[in-house]
Order: structure tokens, then C-alpha cells, then sequence
């Protein structure tokens, strides 16, 4: 790999943890604003799809344009799934510091825990589907 290939891999990365962020906060926003429970609950749903079509994308780009092998192209969507949990939990320490109860230090784990959470099962359904799209290309 060489240096164009890791810029372009880690600009991606960023760019689509950047996103996540985005969607997290937009879609919540949204949430908590809904008139009913049904409501909230379909905003909600409606993250969980924008994130998933991204991170269908993102691996789609790893695979078919820079055409990185699976395992690769799993830890890259999951670097960028973990730098968008990352970018979340910051913001909610950020959001505590400034609520009504004061801040609580227990939400330093969250800018572990949180990209762990979700980097882990991301890398582990990237691989598969990654793994998937390699044995279709060999197979073709």
C-alpha cells in the first residue's frame, strides 16, 4: 500500500465517521422532537438504515475501488464505525459537563466503550460481507 492509498483509505475512514456522528445527532434531534412514540421510534429506525446504507457503501469502496482484501476492508469500516461511536461519546461528555447534575466521570468510559461496541460487530459483518463479495469475484 502505498502513501495515496492510505490517505485515501483514512480520508474515507474519517469522512465516514464523520457521517455516522452526523446521523447520530440529526436523527436524534429529530427523535426528540416527534409527536408521538411511533414517530420517535421510526426516526430512530430510519438511522439505523442511513447508517447501515453507508456502511454498505463504505465497504462497497474498499472492495470494488481500492480493492482491499477482506480483512482489510473489515478493519477500515470498522475504524470509521469507531471513530463516529468516538466522536459521539465525546459529545455526550461534552453535553454531561454542561447538564444539570453536573458531570459525571463514569462517562470517561464511554469514549472507550463506545467505539468498542460498535468497531467490533461492524468488523465482524464487514469481514463476512467482504469475504462474501471476494468469493463471488473469484467465482465469476
Amino acid at each position: 500500500m502505498d502513501a495515496s492509498d492510505r490517505k485515501r483509505w483514512l480520508r474515507a475512514a474519517v469522512l465516514l465517521g464523520v457521517v455516522y456522528f452526523v446521523i447520530a445527532i440529526a436523527f436524534g434531534e429529530f427523535a426528540s422532537r416527534a409527536a408521538s412514540n411511533s414517530m420517535r421510534e421510526t426516526w430512530n429506525r430510519l438511522a439505523f438504515l442511513a447508517s447501515g446504507i453507508a456502511f454498505a457503501v463504505h465497504i462497497g469502496y474498499e472492495h470494488f475501488r481500492l480493492g482491499n482484501s477482506a480483512r482489510i476492508t473489515a478493519l477500515h469500516t470498522s475504524i470509521a464505525v469507531a471513530i463516529g461511536a468516538f466522536a459521539l461519546a465525546l459529545s455526550a461528555n461534552i453535553h454531561d459537563l454542561w447538564s444539570a447534575s453536573g458531570y459525571r466521570p463514569r462517562m470517561l468510559i464511554a469514549l472507550v466503550a463506545w467505539p468498542l461496541l460498535t468497531a467490533v460487530p461492524a468488523f465482524i459483518v464487514a469481514l463476512v460481507v467482504a469475504a462474501g463479495l471476494n468469493l463471488r469475484r473469484r467465482s465469476n
